[in-house]
């Protein structure tokens, strides 16, 4: 479905966007443009790829990302300040990065687009854009924030205001842009912070597992193929341009404390569920709605929680990513 084509990734060797490119590499050239503070790519078959070149890159740097981007026929902006920890280590960083870098990578597609054209241009955003009460949200929902200075809204805020620019670029400058909102995606890949990666990789070492609040948070749990799928269908599907989507699993549902207990089911695991306070504001419930990916795109999710938990261990225990490098907050 997509061929022969220049796709440019910011952020692409992190978890979503080097999943990504395994589906696209073989037919495409690939331009991640990274800082690299995490590096999924080393750990996938393709990384020595003749199709993938990697550029050592920082979204603050807007000529840099011009001359780097040049030439792009789809640009997928991933790269971000994501997570709670960093935030809380450095608010400004995290709107700095999330609101200028992303006007950069705009500035530069903008650039191409008027040139020659862009195919697609897709910003990720965040379901925290949906606040601390999220049933059933979907895209037309208000956006719903908290009091300024706390970190989740912080995060949320900056990535909010990404998809306000994204909307301006698409109205002023016909720049054929979709906007993803993933839920709580997980599986092979993933590293740093995100419950589920550190819930497994913990029980598979038998260490305890932390919950930061009092467990009942609910949330949809998303498997990384079914993400991969809906953005590939964000891509290559016309009826996509200028849409927003939430990107998720509906109907895998359930508290923290539940998943926790899942993962020790599920991997016979003897790790205790231990409970700390809160670190932040949390989210008590987050279930989007998603009939228009399923409706426009065609697509809807197909693994299951118990099933994704146990695709993901064996990727941890196969390229040997048991030991605790997970954030700080997270080995108490």
């Amino acid at each position: 479905m997509i061929n022969n084509k220049t796709i440019f990734i910011t952020g692409g060797a992190g978890f979503i966007g080097s999943t990504l490119i395994d589906q696209l590499i073989d037919d495409n050239q690939i331009i991640v443009y990274d800082k690299l503070e995490r590096n999924s790519l080393q750990s996938k078959k393709y990384a020595n790829h003749k199709n993938l070149s990697l550029i050592e890159g920082d979204i603050l740097d807007g000529e840099h990302l011009k001359k780097a981007m040049k030439g792009a026929d789809i640009v997928i902006h991933a790269a971000a300040i994501a997570g709670i920890d960093n935030t809380v280590k450095d608010p400004v960083r995290t709107m700095t990065v999330n609101v200028i870098g992303t006007y950069n990578v705009l500035e530069a597609a903008k650039e191409v687009h008027l040139e020659k054209g862009l195919d697609r241009f897709v910003e990720f955003s965040t379901s925290e854009v949906f606040g601390t009460h999220a049933y059933k949200s979907e895209e037309s929902d208000n956006m719903v924030t908290g009091v300024a200075g706390e970190a989740r809204w912080t995060y949320a805020v900056s990535k909010l205001t990404g998809e306000h620019f994204t909307e301006a670029y698409h109205k002023k400058y016909g720049l054929p842009t979709v906007t993803v909102r993933p839920f709580n995606i997980y599986g092979p890949g993933q590293i740093g912070e995100g419950a589920i990666q550190i819930f497994i990789r913990k029980a598979l070492r038998g260490d305890d597992l932390l919950i930061f609040g009092d467990g009942t948070q609910i949330r949809a749990w998303c498997y990384i193929d079914d993400m991969i799928n809906g953005l590939l269908a964000c891509i290559t599907k016309p009826e996509a341009v200028g849409e927003s989507f939430n990107i998720g699993n509906a109907r895998d549902i359930t508290t923290i404390y539940g998943l926790a207990q899942t993962v020790c089911r599920v991997l016979d695991s003897k790790s205790k569920i231990v409970f700390r306070s809160p670190l932040s504001a949390d989210i008590d419930l987050r279930i989007p709605k998603v009939d228009k990916m399923n409706h426009l795109l065609g697509i809807e999710a197909q693994v299951d929680l118990e099933e994704g938990i146990r695709r993901t261990s064996e990727w941890y225990k196969a390229n040997n990513i048991l030991m605790p490098d997970y954030p700080e907050m997270f080995k108490a």
